[in-house]
């Protein structure tokens, strides 16, 4: 979004005199004072609008530091809409003054987590090396120019280099794996300069790097498949954890011991975060009601368990009935009706019976009553037993046609399957938020920066 000020910039104004010499441009005030608030309040009302009738949502948060080194924290929502499409809404960016370190450093300790102790210290000099690489050539033109001519001359990609982020899981693999792909280029370029020649990586660095990139390359593929709010993701975290143990991060021969030691303490990283009672249940829950799955991933131990809790998670939200042996004997000991008790002064008449009535089938009289359990068990087990769609079918796609079949698990399909695999919405927060704070804007308040972060994510 494009600062208030441009409208009082001469250029701005003479292109719109070009376009309509009629129209007279308001100051900055105007659109500062009265149009961004209208713009935001009818745009805040169109979001609570979608939002209101929203039965079962998830909401994913993060925290940001803007330019002016102030702390935000912004609120997403997830659902599914009555038309089966995947939503998200920024909520609101909130000042937040408190410390908020402890997601960095959840980061750095996952980061950690995955280096083996006895080649952590070597490990951690061959990114150094490679970050040093990466600074040297960001920061001079003359660098990347001669990058530029070495690439053509050696046939490699034009590609420009990546820097590590803390803030961005996996960046650091994206850096040591552009290192790689131009290191023969990079290496040229840097015997070249005297003041460079010490930068050049030895062939322990090397080695070292090229290990970690075969290790963690495969997990960070997977990785970005799992950062969309536009598709479903939950559902294929089981899937992707029975990949990982299966074969993406199984030992191969040709691995040095240094990625066999990467791929174990990432198979044991993973494995114990996502073993957890209430996660593995979650993630059993959203993988149950995705037609592609259903309990194709759970442990055969776990699957009674996860149909017993499906189907009490339905009861509750149903209000499912007493059995009908219960209701028939409720009926049995209720009073007479009012047509046949004889005191009531003034009997109710008698409808007589069409012809029809008498062919009416049982289950047409309680059309509109509660289901009963009995009732919610059959059609989660006739949802189970029926044929699911391809791997490559989008499963609210397919949950679009198969509602009316499955109304009661439809429903258990919208609370689970809007939940998002990582809280990459709330993150996208700080590429609106870094072209809106920018360092010529340090110095907007944080309810305009709400009110623009709320515009840019949601218009």
């Amino acid at each position: 979004m494009a600062p208030v000020h441009v409208v009082e910039k001469d250029s701005f104004r003479d292109l719109v005199k070009v376009l309509d010499p009629r129209y007279v441009m308001p100051g900055r005030k105007h659109f500062s004072k009265v149009e961004l608030p209208r713009l935001y309040d009818a745009c805040r009302a169109k979001v609570e609008k979608d939002v209101c009738s929203v039965v079962h949502y998830a909401l994913t948060t993060d925290l940001w530091t803007s330019r002016a080194t102030q702390p935000y924290m912004s609120v997403t929502i997830h659902f599914i809409s009555k038309d089966w499409t995947l939503c998200a809404r920024c909520l609101q960016t909130l000042y937040f003054p408190d410390d908020h370190t402890g997601v960095m450093l959840a980061q750095e300790n996952a980061l950690k987590a995955l280096t083996p102790a006895s080649t952590k210290q070597a490990v951690e000099r061959a990114v150094g090396v490679c970050k040093k690489v990466v600074s040297t050539f960001s920061n001079s033109w003359k660098r990347k120019r001669d990058l530029a001519k070495a690439q053509a001359v050696l046939g490699l990609p034009p590609h420009q280099l990546i820097t590590e982020t803390p803030t961005r899981w996996g960046s650091r693999q994206m850096m040591i794996a552009r290192f790689l792909e131009q290191e023969k280029a990079l290496s040229q370029v840097l015997l070249a300069d005297k003041k460079a020649r010490h930068l050049v990586p030895s062939w322990q660095d090397m080695a070292l790097l090229e290990s970690l990139n075969k290790a963690l390359g495969p997990l960070f593929e997977f990785i970005d498949t799992l950062l969309g709010e536009r598709y479903v993701t939950v559902s294929f975290l089981k899937p992707v954890l029975h990949l990982f143990n299966n074969e993406i991060l199984s030992r191969k021969d040709g691995d040095t011991e240094l990625t066999k030691a990467v791929k174990e303490g990432i198979l044991k990283y993973l494995n114990e975060k996502y073993d957890d009672h209430t996660t593995n249940n979650l993630l059993d829950m959203a993988t149950l009601v995705d037609p592609r799955f259903k309990t194709a991933y759970m442990k055969e131990e776990r699957v009674e368990f996860i149909k017993m809790r499906a189907t009490a998670e339905l009861v509750d939200m149903v209000g499912a009935t007493a059995p009908e042996s219960a209701q028939t004997a409720a009926a049995s000991s209720s009073p007479p009706a009012a047509e046949d008790d004889p005191e009531l002064p003034h009997p109710t008449k008698k409808t007589k019976k069409s012809l029809g009535s008498y062919f009416k089938k049982a289950g047409q009289a309680t059309t509109h009553s509660q289901p009963s359990r009995a009732s919610i068990e059959l059609e989660l087990s006739m949802y189970l037993q029926a044929l699911g769609p391809d791997s490559e079918t989008d499963p609210l796609e397919w949950w679009k046609q198969h509602e009316m079949n499955f109304p009661l698990v439809a429903r258990l399909a919208k609370k689970y399957l809007c939940i998002p695999a990582t809280s990459s919405s709330s993150e996208r927060a700080f590429s609106a938020s870094g072209n809106i704070v920018t360092c010529k804007r340090s110095c907007l308040k944080p309810n305009t920066v709400d009110q623009l972060v709320f515009l840019a994510l949601n218009l």
